[in-house]
C-alpha cells in the first residue's frame, strides 16, 4: 500500500516541479504604468495603426506557474488597448537561453526573455540586451519600493540589467505530525546543522520507516548553505567588484556542508535522493523522510497536496556561525536589443504592470514566489491566504530577515552553471559512501579550473 501512496505521490509531484525551480522599503509611488507615458505612448502608435501594439515574452513557467502567467497576460491584454502581450513557452531556463543565443541578432528573438537568475552574466555578455537602468532612468522610474533582497541580486555596479519576476528562496520543509509522533516540538523546528541531526535521530527512533533529513544534491542549494554562513561563492566580493579568480569560500566553510551530510550518513538518518528533486519531494509526501530543503516556489502546492500538516523553517546554519540569510533565487524579465522604440515602450510597461501590488499579490499567493512588490502583503487576498496556510508568511519572514552583504546578494559569473554540476557530483560522491575530504578537494579544483577556463576564454 505504501508503496501504492508513493507511486501515486510522484505523479502528483512531477505535475507540481513543472511550476517550481528552482526572499524597510519605501512605498513605491506608483507601480503600475498602463496610464503613463509609456503607455500613452503605444496608446498613440495605436491610434495611429488601428491595431495594438504587439510583443513577444518568452518564458519557463509550466504546470499551475504557466497557468498562472498566462491569466496575468491576459488581463494585461484586457486593461488597456495599446498593447497586446503573446506569451510563448519556451522549455526549461537552459532550453529557452539556449534558443534565444541561437538567434540572437536576427528578427527571430523576442522583445523579452526570461532568464534564472545564474544566467545574468551571460545575459550581459550577450552584447543583445538593453539594461533596464535606461528605461528606468528614461520614465523616472522608482526601484526602490521592490523587495531590497530582491532588486540587490540584479543590480551591479549601480545599473539595473533585468526586471525581477519570479524570485524564491531554499526554505526547510518539515512534517508536523513525524515531529509530534517522535517527541518533538512541531512548533520549534531545527534551525541548526546539529539540531537537524538530532531531529533525524529522534524519528528514525520513533519511526524505523522514516529517514530523517534529505538535501537533493543541487548546486544551487549549496550555494544557499555557504551564504547563510556569510560565506562568498567567489572571490572579489562574489564578482560584483572585480572579475573572480577562484573560489570565495574557506575550506571550514564549505566542507562543513559535506560533514554534516556525512555525520547523517553514517547515522542512518539521512535519505539520498541523489540529485533527483521529483522523488525526493514524492519521498516527503509519502512519509518517508520527515525533513528536506527546497525552493520556496514550491509551499503552495507542498501544502495542499501533502497529507499530514507541514511546516515551513528557516533554512538551517552551522551552530558556530550566525545566520546571515539566503540569496534569491528564481528568474528575472531581460529587455533584447534590436526591436522598434515602440515595442520597446510597450515591452517596459509591461514589465511595470507586473510589479503592481494586486498583480504580485495574486503571483505570490497562486504560486508561492515572493512578491517583488513589498505592498502586495497588505492586499486582501494575501492576507486571506496568511490565515489558511501561514507557513507561506515564513518563507517572506526569512527573506526580509537576510542581512544584506555580498554573501547574500549573490555570485555573479558565466561559469556558475558549470560550478553547481560540479558540487552535485561531490555531493553524491558522499552520499554514496565517498571520502569528504578526496570530494571536497576534488571539488574545489575543478571549481577555480572552471574559473580559469571562463577567464581565459573571454581573454582575461
Amino acid at each position: 500500500m505504501k508503496k501504492l501512496i508513493a507511486v501515486l505521490m510522484l505523479g502528483l509531484v512531477l505535475f507540481i516541479a513543472a511550476c517550481s525551480e528552482e526572499g524597510d522599503t519605501e512605498e513605491p509611488e506608483t507601480s503600475g504604468a498602463t496610464d503613463s507615458d509609456t503607455a500613452e505612448a503605444s496608446a498613440e502608435t495605436s491610434e495611429a495603426t488601428g491595431e495594438k501594439q504587439t510583443v513577444t515574452f518568452w518564458h519557463s513557467m509550466g504546470g499551475a506557474g504557466q497557468e498562472a502567467l498566462n491569466a496575468i497576460v491576459d488581463s494585461y491584454n484586457n486593461s488597456q488597448d495599446a498593447v497586446q502581450v503573446n506569451a510563448e513557452y519556451q522549455g526549461t531556463y537552459d532550453e529557452a537561453l539556449t534558443k534565444f543565443n541561437s538567434v540572437a541578432g536576427t528578427d527571430s528573438v523576442p522583445n523579452m526573455i526570461q532568464t534564472f537568475e545564474i544566467g545574468t552574466m551571460s545575459m550581459i555578455n550577450s552584447g543583445s540586451i538593453v539594461p533596464i537602468q535606461e528605461l528606468i532612468n528614461a520614465d523616472g522610474y522608482d526601484m526602490n519600493g521592490l523587495e531590497e533582497n530582491i532588486v540587490n541580486y540584479y543590480s551591479l555596479d549601480g545599473t539595473f540589467y533585468s526586471m525581477p519576476f519570479n524570485s524564491s528562496t531554499p526554505v526547510m520543509y518539515y512534517n508536523k505530525d513525524a515531529f509530534e509522533a517522535a517527541g518533538l516540538d512541531p512548533e520549534a523546528p531545527p534551525e541548526t546543522f546539529e539540531e537537524v541531526e538530532e531531529a533525524s535521530k529522534a524519528i528514525v527512533e520513533s519511526n524505523p520507516d522514516m529517514k530523517g533529513f534529505a538535501l537533493q544534491a543541487y548546486g544551487w542549494l549549496y550555494e544557499q548553505l555557504l551564504a547563510n554562513q556569510g560565506a562568498l561563492l567567489l572571490n572579489n566580493d562574489n564578482g560584483r567588484t572585480d572579475t573572480p579568480t577562484e573560489i570565495g569560500w574557506t575550506e571550514e566553510e564549505g566542507k562543513s556542508i559535506f560533514e554534516w551530510v556525512k555525520r547523517m550518513v553514517d547515522d542512518e538518518t539521512f535519505a539520498n535522493y541523489g540529485t533527483n528533486g521529483d522523488n525526493m519531494m514524492a519521498g516527503f509526501l509519502a512519509g518517508d523522510v520527515s525533513m528536506f530543503l527546497q525552493s520556496s516556489a514550491s509551499s503552495r502546492d507542498v501544502i495542499d497536496h501533502a497529507p499530514f500538516e507541514v511546516g515551513i523553517a528557516f533554512l538551517p546554519h552551522p551552530e558556530a556561525k550566525e545566520r546571515a540569510g539566503v540569496v534569491i533565487g528564481g528568474a528575472s524579465l531581460w529587455m533584447i536589443d534590436g526591436k522598434s522604440v515602440e515595442e520597446q515602450n510597450a515591452a517596459w510597461d509591461f514589465m511595470k504592470y507586473l510589479q503592481t501590488p494586486e498583480i504580485q499579490a495574486e503571483w505570490h499567493v497562486g504560486t508561492g514566489y515572493f512578491a517583488i512588490n513589498p505592498a502586495a502583503y497588505d492586499e486582501q487576498v494575501v492576507k486571506d491566504a496568511y490565515v489558511e496556510m501561514p507557513q507561506l508568511q515564513v518563507t517572506v519572514d526569512q527573506l526580509q530577515a537576510t542581512e544584506a552583504s555580498y554573501a547574500t546578494q549573490g555570485a555573479l559569473m558565466d561559469m556558475i552553471p558549470e560550478g553547481r554540476k560540479i558540487m552535485e557530483t561531490a555531493l553524491e560522491t558522499v552520499y554514496n559512501g565517498g571520502d569528504v575530504d578526496d570530494a571536497y578537494n576534488t571539488a574545489v579544483d575543478q571549481f577555480n579550473a572552471a574559473i580559469e577556463q571562463a577567464n581565459a576564454a573571454r581573454g582575461e
